[in-house]
């Protein structure tokens, strides 16, 4: 399966337009984060949540060196949030690694078949959380937590962890 293809909407800092918001749109396609690379993307729920806040982009940033020494390019975190929230999580989370993705629309999510509705918590459609290795475009490897729903009553944090991934390419398997 390839990725699908999706133009992001991405906020990009230009010193040169001064003022206290020094940003400037930037659409970003799946060819520029996919091809010719080897990708780690996992993909949560929602910016400035408590698992996703507290253990899984934390821990992609923990061991990001580690997973490209396993010849991974970029480590990428999507989620569906806009480009604001998403600069305003990084930077509370000092996360300088990961590159974060913001699927604002749930294009990607959506194509990916990982939109699920989660109004029984006051967040709208979001993204499944999930991990997936992607080599030039390519899905290899996808980690996806269990019990797949809409509304689902728990948030399942087992498979798309940062450990998981390293251990599979560690492993040789790709």
């Amino acid at each position: 399966m390839r990725v699908p293809s999706v133009t992001f909407k991405t906020r990009v800092r230009n010193e040169a337009l001064g003022g206290p918001n020094p940003f400037e749109w930037k659409d970003v396609t799946s060819d520029e984060i996919f091809a010719g690379k080897k990708v780690v993307l996992f993909a949560l729920p929602g910016a400035f949540t408590p698992t996703c806040s507290t253990t899984h982009l934390p821990r992609y940033e923990e061991l990001y060196d580690q997973l490209k020494a396993q010849g991974v390019d970029s480590v990428v975190c999507l989620s569906v949030n806009d480009a604001f929230v998403m600069y305003q999580w990084g930077k509370a989370q000092g996360a300088n690694k990961v590159f974060l993705l913001p699927d604002g629309n749930g294009e990607f999510s959506r194509k990916m078949g990982m939109l699920v509705d989660k109004s029984n918590l006051g967040f709208g459609m979001r993204s499944w959380r999930y991990s997936m290795f992607v080599d030039n475009g390519e899905v290899v490897k996808t980690f996806a937590e269990p019990e797949f729903s809409d509304n689902c009553p728990t948030d399942p944090f087992k498979v798309s962890d940062a450990d998981t991934m390293l251990n599979w390419l560690k492993s040789g398997k790709q």
